[in-house]
């Protein structure tokens, strides 16, 4: 009796197991993420351009992997393939972040022209569009902190995350 009382505090002082905690962090980490492109488009203003919306679309892609490796318990074969899918498009993600911000930096050519994103149903719908859209070049930065564009800031979070979750991932199946 005396053994299982003095081993109750130490289970329950324990960390997450690692796959768990990895698997938390694959879905995490793009939402917030995301969360903070959308916020910053919708409420700070700022237009993303087509390199951002790249960065968006692999953590579109991670949310997806890490809310299905939700569907089976964390230390399965299941769940900790498809955590390291979402680690992989997370780092996907942070790849193109990197390219970005060297593009906005000068260091990479980037899109020798404009883009923009206009929708339209009919083709009067779609000219009307693309005449209202802002221009948004990929090598202008648009917000900094610390020096470091939003796009240098992806590329840090997410390729830094994507270690991690793969760390914890993999750590967990070698016991």
């Amino acid at each position: 009796m005396s053994e299982a009382v003095a081993e109750a505090p130490r289970a329950s002082s324990a960390p997450l197991a690692s796959p768990a905690t990895a698997r938390l962090i694959a879905f995490l980490l793009p939402a917030a993420l995301l969360a903070g492109a959308f916020g910053s488009q919708y409420l700070g203003g700022l237009f993303p351009c087509d390199m951002c919306w790249w960065q968006r679309y692999a953590h579109f892609a991670a949310l997806v992997a890490a809310a299905l490796a939700f569907t089976a318990p964390a230390e399965t074969v299941r769940s900790r393939a498809l955590t390291l899918l979402a680690a992989l498009a997370i780092a996907v993600s942070g790849g193109i972040g990197f390219y970005h911000a060297g593009v906005e930096l000068k260091i990479f050519e980037g899109f020798t022209t404009c883009t923009s994103h206009a929708h339209g149903a009919t083709t009067a719908d779609l000219f009307k569009a693309l005449a209202n859209a802002p221009l948004v070049r990929c090598d202008d930065v648009q917000w900094s902190f610390l020096g470091i564009s939003m796009a240098g800031w992806n590329a840090i979070i997410s390729l830094s995350g994507a270690a991690v979750i793969a760390v914890l991932t993999l750590r967990s199946g070698r016991r």
